[in-house]
């Protein structure tokens, strides 16, 4: 096998997560008399974790008082709302099965807090990883390595022999700074074109020609 292990990103990769992430985003600016977002804007935000998404979502010239009260307030409410529209995209359930029957180890890596990220995992992708790391006051959001190198370290597979797939640029400079191949995805929030201006060396159109990638002796 070419790889020992697959360390995916969440959003925008393996789980469709923008229509409760919009969903959440809209309650929370409502709260507060804030114009809302459309699907579009939020997957342009997403990426770099929940701070960035609602320091952009918010107006501009949101103080960073009332930003960070948005924020506190939208945390608590996607963690409880973060599966009601959300599904696998087509076709991954079924590539992180032959993955999983060929022995290769895998895990998600996400920017998403911890605490949303443990149960999206378990639910949609039961025995098939072996483990689901968000950010969380131990582990500091993409691109810092911080959480490839907890996934890695927990599965005792070397990073000469993973690979990270991502859809977005932070993915690609998460690679870059963990030291490991990437594979980047079209199927996510950025298109080809911008993951090509990030510097994307292998982008794949659907997880049956990522499969082929992967599964190549």
């Amino acid at each position: 096998m070419r790889y020992k292990a697959v360390l995916f990103d969440m959003d925008g990769t393996v789980l469709n997560t923008l229509g409760d992430l919009t969903e959440a985003v809209n309650h929370t600016l409502r709260e507060f008399l804030m114009p809302e977002r459309t699907q579009a804007e939020v997957a342009g935000f997403l990426g770099n974790g929940a701070a960035r998404l609602i320091g952009c979502s918010v107006p501009e010239g949101t103080s960073p008082e009332l930003t960070a009260k948005v924020l506190e307030k939208y945390a608590p409410y996607y963690d409880s709302h973060c599966d009601i529209l959300t599904a696998p995209y087509e076709g991954i359930v079924p590539l992180m099965e032959e993955l999983k029957a060929r022995g290769v180890k895998q895990a998600v890596i996400s920017n998403k807090q911890d605490t949303a990220v443990k149960p999206l995992a378990e639910k949609h992708f039961p025995g098939l990883l072996e483990t689901a790391v968000g950010e969380s006051a131990t582990v500091r959001r993409k691109p810092n390595p911080d959480a490839v190198t907890s996934a890695l370290e927990y599965m005792k597979v070397d990073r000469t022999e993973a690979i990270y797939v991502g859809d977005t640029e932070v993915d690609i400079q998460t690679a870059v700074n963990a030291g490991m191949e990437c594979a980047s995805v079209g199927w996510g929030f950025r298109s080809v074109e911008q993951l090509r201006q990030a510097g994307a060396e292998r982008i794949f159109e659907t997880p049956e020609e990522l499969g082929r990638y992967l599964l190549a002796e």
